[in-house]
C-alpha cells in the first residue's frame, strides 16, 4: 500500500453512476449543483464541455473529463445548442429500469457514461479538490490501463446485464484512480501550490508520505522518518513543507485525527484502543490533541457522530 492507497481507502471515496446518456440531434445539458466531484466519460460520438471561465472542450470517443468540485457546466451538441437542466428523478428510474436517459430525437449521436464521487466527511485530508476545476484526458493521452477500463464501460454500457449498475460503479472507482495517475505523471506543476498529493511523487517526500500513511501508530519524528527514507534530516525538514506545504509533524497529526475521528464513528473500540491505534500512548494526549483538531473531545465526537 502506498500513500494514495491510504488516502483512497481512509477517505471512502466512492463513485455512483449518475446516468447513462443517450444524445441524439441538437441538445443540451445543463448540469449545476452537483454532489461531490463530476465525472463524464464518452464511450460514443462527440460532445462539447462548456464551464464558466474556460474554453469549451470537445470531447470525443474515450476522453474522459473530471471536474473536483463539481461545478456547474453544460455538456451539449454545440456550444449554441439550447440547454435543459438535468432531470435527477428521470436519470435515476432510467438506471434502476437499467437503460439509458434519452435525450433530443433522431439519429444518436453520443454516449456519455456521468457518474458522481463522494469523499467521507469524516477525513479532511484533501484530495480532489487539490485538482483543477476541469481536469480533461484525450483518448490520445490515456494510458493503456485507461483505455482499457473505458474499453470495458463501453462494452458494459452496450450490454447491459444482470448485475450492470453495481460493475459499473466498480469500472467508475477504478477511473479515478487512473485518472489521479495520469494527473500525478502528467502535470508539469501542482496547479494549487504545494500538496501531499502533488509531492507524492518527489523522489524525497514521496516515500517519506507513504511511510506515514501507510504506518500511522509508528513514533515518527523528522529524524526517524529520514532514515526510513534514506535521506539527511535537513534535506526532509526543508524539503516537506516545500513541497507538502506543512510540517512532517503536522502532516501525520491531521492524518491520525482523520483515521481517529474514522474509528470513533464506526467502531466499537475504546478510545484507549484508538489512541493506540494512532501512535499516542496516553489517552489523555491524544484526547488532548483529538479535541484541538475538531473542537470537541473523542467521546462526545462519538456520540454525536453517529446516525441516530
Amino acid at each position: 500500500m502506498d500513500a494514495l492507497d491510504a488516502v483512497l481507502a481512509a477517505a471512502g471515496v466512492r463513485g455512483t453512476i449518475a446516468a447513462t446518456l443517450n444524445a441524439a440531434g441538437p441538445w443540451g445539458l445543463n448540469l449545476d449543483d452537483i454532489p461531490g466531484a463530476a465525472f463524464h466519460a464518452v464511450t460514443d460520438g462527440t460532445a462539447w464541455l462548456c464551464l464558466r471561465g474556460q474554453p469549451d472542450i470537445r470531447l470525443l470517443p474515450g476522453d474522459v473529463v473530471l471536474l473536483p468540485t463539481g461545478a456547474a457546466h453544460v455538456l451539449a451538441s454545440d456550444p449554441a445548442a439550447d440547454t435543459v437542466p438535468f432531470d435527477r428523478a428521470a436519470a435515476q428510474r432510467a438506471l434502476s429500469a437499467g437503460e439509458e436517459l434519452h435525450l433530443g430525437c433522431g439519429a444518436p449521436q453520443a454516449r456519455i457514461l456521468c457518474a458522481t464521487y463522494r469523499q467521507d466527511p469524516a477525513i479532511t485530508m484533501p484530495l480532489l479538490t487539490l485538482l483543477p476545476d476541469l481536469l480533461h484526458i484525450p483518448a490520445a493521452r490515456a494510458s493503456a490501463a485507461l483505455g482499457t477500463t473505458l474499453r470495458l464501460l463501453a462494452q458494459e454500457l452496450g450490454e447491459p446485464a444482470p448485475g450492470s449498475a453495481a460493475v459499473l460503479n466498480r469500472i467508475v472507482d477504478i477511473l479515478l484512480v487512473q485518472v489521479l495517475r495520469t494527473w500525478l505523471t502528467a502535470a508539469p506543476a501542482p496547479p494549487r501550490g504545494p500538496s501531499w498529493f502533488a509531492a507524492l511523487t518527489d523522489p524525497v517526500v514521496g516515500p517519506a508520505l507513504a511511510a506515514v500513511h501507510t504506518q500511522p501508530g509508528r513514533d515518527w519524528t523528522v529524524a526517524s522518518l529520514a532514515a526510513a527514507t534514506g535521506v539527511s534530516r535537513a534535506t526532509l525538514a526543508r524539503r516537506f513543507p516545500e513541497k507538502v506545504g506543512d510540517t512532517p509533524a503536522a502532516h501525520l497529526t491531521r492524518w491520525r485525527m482523520d483515521l481517529a475521528a474514522q474509528r470513533l464513528r464506526d467502531s466499537d473500540d475504546t478510545v484507549s484502543a484508538i489512541a493506540r491505534t494512532v501512535g499516542y500512548t496516553s489517552e489523555y494526549a491524544f484526547s488532548r490533541a483529538f479535541t484541538r483538531a475538531r473542537g470537541i473531545p473523542p467521546g462526545r465526537y462519538r456520540a454525536r457522530s453517529r446516525p441516530a
